[in-house]
C-alpha cells in the first residue's frame, strides 16, 4: 500500500462523511456516525465502497450522507529541495 504522502502526491485527498442512518431497535431515531479516508474526487471510491459495505452487513439502514473532501497536498505545492541545516 502506498504512503500517505504519495497517495496525496497521486490525488487523494481527506474526505469527511457524517452519516446518519436510523436505529436497528428504534428505527425512528437517528444516531450519527462520522467516517474519514482518504479517497478521490469527484469519484469517491473509497467512500462508496464504505457505504456499500454498510448497506450490505450492518443493520441501520442509512437516512442521509453528508460528506467534504480536500486535498491536502498537490503536485504545485511539493518542491524537491537539496540541502543540508546542520545545527549546533
Amino acid at each position: 500500500m502506498a504512503s500517505e504522502l504519495e497517495r496525496q502526491m497521486a490525488g487523494y485527498g481527506l474526505t469527511t462523511a457524517e452519516i446518519l442512518y436510523h436505529m436497528p431497535d428504534h428505527p425512528h431515531m437517528l444516531q450519527s456516525y462520522v467516517w474519514q479516508a482518504y479517497d478521490v474526487a469527484p469519484e469517491f471510491p473509497e467512500m462508496y465502497r464504505f457505504l456499500d459495505f454498510w448497506q450490505r452487513e450492518l443493520d441501520g439502514p442509512l437516512h442521509s450522507v453528508r460528506y467534504t473532501h480536500r486535498r491536502l497536498i498537490g503536485p504545485q505545492e511539493w518542491h524537491a529541495l537539496k540541502g543540508e541545516l546542520v545545527l549546533h
